[in-house]
């Protein structure tokens, strides 16, 4: 029996506790000295080459002293002398010698077991593996490290060979074989230029450390099992962490090319080296999972053994349906270099050519009196038909956004133009959702980055071949929404240059009198340009497109790709325009980078005006529930309550937009406009609320509001809530403490009164109940009082139905009904600040004062109200209207203006047509469910609360002290946003998940958010 803690103390002078580490060959032991110091006893396995583990001692050695040179921690092992001062010590156990090795522990987890693994981390991996390749790259190996060892991917076809019949699954043992099929032709060509060296051979999942230093942001801590180092090819290093780094990821390619674009930054890669990086992945992958059924047989009890199996398999499963060549395209990309390699030679010789191509269609394509079609993500075409906004779907039930089809009928026909062009590179909408879905880890990504140039055309228009070449293949992609009838030519105009053309969206007719390998001539007709009805379901028109490798495809070729693809397949597909010759001034883009963007935001306008998450969003289209980036990625928006029925809802444009048209003045001028809206608008509120002002913003509301307020009672101060925000006015900062109260604030001036937070989870007083209403109403209640025996009296009380900026609190039971009656009492006014929580989105009232069963005297409306037009209102009793009549006119230039009053009067039609404040109640009921179950699931999850679509969800540490995870709530909207779905933090102490999207918000949604909320606390707590 092997007694760690004896060997510690008498080898190494250690008092310790032991725990078993997993192993595969040696005996391994986490030990803890009476300090709490952390170490590994490595008890080497009888028979283990000596040779080789001097050789490891000597590398931790050689790392220990470049990091102390560098000045940089060590993200390795480090050996610990013995007693003795050996880095290896003899033991004889029950008659059988081994060597004793103590390392120092390295922080952190393995990496299989904490989740994410970012772009950047992955890339770090990379860089860390480089740096210690090039740091061992001179040191001195005995002959055993380029031994007969089966993980030594040299040796990948022999193993592989000899360990497949243990696979008994046909189908699995097919996909190896296919692996083999593909990679090994690859590897050969390539083997002779390869460079060997000494590498670490096994920066596996489990043997590469992560740590989590603030919440969610994961760096490597460290490398550790050093067991397998081995002289073989260089780049195996980075292949063989790519394949495991990459395992139940959705894109493993994408995850490859972070790596080893890491690895190349520090130790570059040759061209042949960057070629086999995803064979050899494969190839690993192989390896392994022979290894595993042959260890299943052999040991079946040995668990440590099987552990990477079943990912691995689900990682060939994917590998098997990757074009190497196309992953070695991403991989280069990545690197920096020209993705596809063909390219370099093609676009060059293009360019030479000097325009000596036809035109494959019998218009002039040189001319400038051309026009666009722009079908670009922020396209004002869609402005021009927003009928076209509303969802469609398509025959196999996939959701279209954007139907071109009609919108451009109607632009050719408006234009007087034989043709209109369709830009190469442009991000595009009007794609199905499903088809065109593509596989990713962060933000879901269609395919929408369009990779030919297009020509609209009517039907029947010849289509002709640009130069010489032979039918490489004709077929009839009669899938809806695909090419249609398509040709493809291949093209070989010179030694070394290979290229094809393809053509379609064709007339069907056409295409048998096409053959493969028929000879076409410059300018001979190959087609013509097919109807709607048989090109797939497009309008008329000939997608062309170049391709610089066709990468084996036959019947068909990508003619559109994902934003996070671009880059690839822009090389794969360069320009048609080399060869079109269409003037460049008119395919130009409008729109600027970002970073242009930030930069110019910091250099002139305030440095005040903050920006949303780490990665700042340009948004460049809004739909419904859903916003778009400027490359067409979808973001589901759960956070702008402004857009109250839906962002860019056709019946508000068209209502503002008609009236916009016809007449826009102010309210010295009468016109219906203002009454039927301020009437549709009163029709809402209970008695005595029967007078309204329009204005233009919350924060004009809530000034007015005052105004009002200290006009009828005559007295100045006023009561507010702690952790309130009203606007941005100077008045409403001195009563908003969420402002005054923060950093840049100056406190509360002597005649703004704040009264705790009625918040029953995190104030003094706990519950919801009446109780706890009436115990935060007295402090109201002492406040007035104070006042009167100071001989003042308050103006108003005011606060929010549903605090926002406070943390997405509701009120607790009659703590309304409590502080009204008192502040009336003691002669004030009530003021209910409905900015954020009007018009039905508590789902169980219309306003969400009326949860609590009182009437203001005085409400302020704003956001949703214009759904995003400047519009907002003060509604108040006539009694108080007319004591502000005081012969000092009120005049607001805008406000109740003909256009903002019909924009309100279609939102207001919309929410009562469409039963919206049902739904949100519906809606938001079903949410609540699934936060309440990640609330039982996840202790990060401290408190869900709210109403309707109006909730919020508080992240604490500690369920007891209620320390705030700030942090972690930072971290979460960041990563959602990520995942392409974007909330926003609230509450005094930022902790809070605030969630207000669109009401039309489904269940699908809900579905979605919860779906990605519980992965999101599952990663942070990996990292814990």
């Amino acid at each position: 029996m092997i007694k760690v803690e004896k060997i510690c103390g008498e080898l190494f002078g250690l008092e310790v506790t032991a725990k078993v580490l997993d192993g595969e060959e040696d005996l391994n032991y986490q030990v803890v000295d009476r300090s709490g110091r952390k170490y590994v006893l490595k008890l080497s396995a009888p028979g283990y080459d000596q040779e080789l583990l001097e050789l490891q001692n000597r590398v931790f050695h050689l790392l220990e002293k470049e990091a102390a040179g560098s000045n940089v921690n060590n993200h390795f092992p480090r050996i610990i002398p013995s007693r003795n001062g050996q880095d290896c010590e003899k033991l004889d156990i029950d008659d059988r010698e081994y060597l004793a090795r103590l390392l120092s522990f390295l922080p952190g987890k393995p990496a299989a077991l904490v989740k994410p693994h970012s772009p950047r981390l992955l890339s770090d991996l990379g860089k860390l593996l480089a740096s210690l390749d090039k740091t061992i790259s001179g040191i001195d190996i005995p002959s055993s490290a380029s031994r007969d060892f089966p993980w030594d991917l040299r040796q990948a076809r022999e193993v592989i060979d000899r360990h497949l019949p243990y696979i008994d699954d046909n189908a699995r043992r097919s996909i190896v074989e296919k692996l083999l099929w593909v990679c090994l032709p690859i590897l050969d060509k390539h083997r002779d230029s390869l460079r060997l060296g000494l590498v670490h051979n096994d920066a596996n999942d489990y043997n590469v450390m992560v740590s989590s230093g603030v919440p969610g942001e994961l760096h490597i801590s460290g490398l550790i099992d050093f067991g397998d180092m081995s002289w073989t090819w260089i780049v195996a290093e980075a292949a063989i962490s790519a394949f495991y780094m990459t395992l139940d990821k959705a894109d493993p390619v994408g995850g490859a090319a972070a790596l080893v674009s890491g690895y190349n930054a520090e130790y570059p890669l040759s061209d042949e080296e960057l070629a086999v990086v995803f064979p050899l992945i494969c190839l690993r992958g192989c390896v392994s999972v022979c290894l595993s059924a042959c260890r299943a047989k052999e040991q079946p009890d040995n668990e440590y053994l099987q552990i990477s199996a079943a990912p691995a398999w689900r990682q060939l499963e994917k590998a098997v349906k990757i074009h190497p060549r196309l992953a070695e395209y991403r991989i280069r990309g990545a690197c920096g270099k020209e993705p596809c390699p063909a390219t370099s030679l093609l676009v060059p010789w293009l360019e030479s050519q000097d325009g000596n191509f036809n035109s494959p269609v019998p218009v002039d394509l040189t001319s400038p009196a051309q026009k666009v079609l722009d079908l670009s993500v922020g396209s004002g075409i869609w402005n021009k038909h927003p009928d076209l906004m509303a969802e469609k779907k398509d025959s196999e039930g996939n959701k279209i956004l954007f139907d071109s089809s009609e919108s451009v009928s109607m632009e050719l026909i408006k234009s007087g133009l034989t043709h209109l062009i369709g830009r190469y590179g442009e991000a595009r909408l009007a794609f199905p959702e499903k088809r065109y879905r593509q596989n990713t880890d962060t933000v879901p990504e269609k395919k929408n980055i369009h990779l030919g140039i297009d020509i609209f055309l009517p039907p029947g228009t010849p289509v002709c071949a640009p130069l010489e070449g032979v039918v490489f293949s004709c077929s009839d992609n009669s899938r809806p929404l695909d090419y249609g009838p398509t040709v493809i030519l291949r093209h070989q105009p010179s030694e070394g240059i290979e290229f094809f053309t393809l053509y379609g969206h064709l007339e069907r007719v056409f295409l048998g009198s096409l053959s493969e390998g028929m000879k076409v001539g410059q300018g001979q007709q190959i087609g013509r340009v097919g109807a709607m009805e048989e090109n797939g379901g497009w309008p008329p028109h000939l997608h062309f497109q170049v391709i610089a490798d066709i990468l084996d495809r036959k019947q068909s070729f990508p003619g559109v790709t994902s934003p996070g693809h671009k880059g690839t397949w822009l090389s794969i597909s360069p320009d048609p325009n080399l060869m079109l010759g269409i003037p460049g001034e008119l395919l130009e883009t409008s729109g600027r980078p970002s970073d242009e963007i930030l930069n110019y935001r910091s250099r002139h306008l305030g440095k005040s005006l903050s920006v949303s998450y780490n990665n700042p969003l340009k948004i460049v289209r809004g739909v419904g529930q859903y916003l778009y980036d400027q490359d067409g990625r979808q973001f589901l928006d759960c956070v702008n309550n402004v857009c109250h029925v839906g962002h860019s809802r056709p019946e508000v444009v068209k209502a503002g937009m008609e009236q916009a048209f016809t007449l826009n003045t102010n309210t010295r001028y009468l016109h219906d406009c203002l009454v039927e809206y301020t009437d549709a608008l009163l029709r809402h509120f209970p008695a005595p609320l029967d007078t309204c002002f329009l204005v233009c913003s919350g924060s004009e509301a809530n000034e007015l509001a005052l105004r009002l307020a200290r006009t009828y009672t005559g007295a100045f101060d006023v009561i507010a809530v702690d952790g309130a925000y009203h606007g941005n006015t100077q008045t409403l900062i001195d009563i908003s403490s969420y402002k005054h109260g923060g950093p840049g604030g100056k406190g509360a001036p002597s005649w703004a009164h704040i009264v705790p937070l009625p918040d029953g989870y995190r104030g003094k007083h706990k519950g919801s109940g009446a109780e706890t209403g009436r115990a935060y109403a007295d402090y109201v209640t002492a406040r007035l009082e104070k006042l009167s025996a100071e001989g003042k009296k308050a103006a108003c009380f005011i606060c929010e139905a549903l605090p926002g900026c406070g943390g997405q609190i509701v009120l607790p039971e009659d703590y309304l009904k409590n502080v009204y009656s008192s502040a009336r009492r003691h002669g004030a006014v009530n003021i209910a600040d409905e900015v954020q929580t009007g018009f039905g989105r508590v789902g169980s009232h219309f306003w969400g004062f009326e949860m609590q069963g009182v009437i203001p005297d005085i409400v302020t409306l704003g956001k949703p109200i214009g759904n995003g037009h400047p519009l907002a209102a003060v509604i108040t009793t006539s009694e108080i209207a007319d004591a502000f009549a005081n012969g000092m006119e009120y005049f607001n230039t805008y406000g109740g203006n003909p256009v903002s009053c019909s924009i309100g009067k279609a939102v207001l039609a919309i929410i009562e047509q469409e039963h919206m404040q049902a739904h949100a109640l519906d809606v938001g009921n079903y949410l609540m469910s699934h936060l309440g179950k990640l609330k039982e699931k996840h202790s990060l999850v401290g408190d869900v609360r709210g109403s309707g679509l109006f909730l919020g969800v508080e992240l604490v540490l500690d369920h007891s002290t209620l320390e705030p995870a700030a942090d972690h709530a930072d971290q979460i909207i960041n990563r959602m946003r990520e995942l392409g779905i974007l909330l926003s933090t609230d509450g005094p102490l930022h902790n809070v998940l605030k969630i207000k999207p669109p009401m039309v918000f489904s269940k699908e949604n809900a579905d979605h958010l919860a779906d990605a909320l519980d992965l999101v606390f599952n990663e942070l707590e990996s990292q814990a």
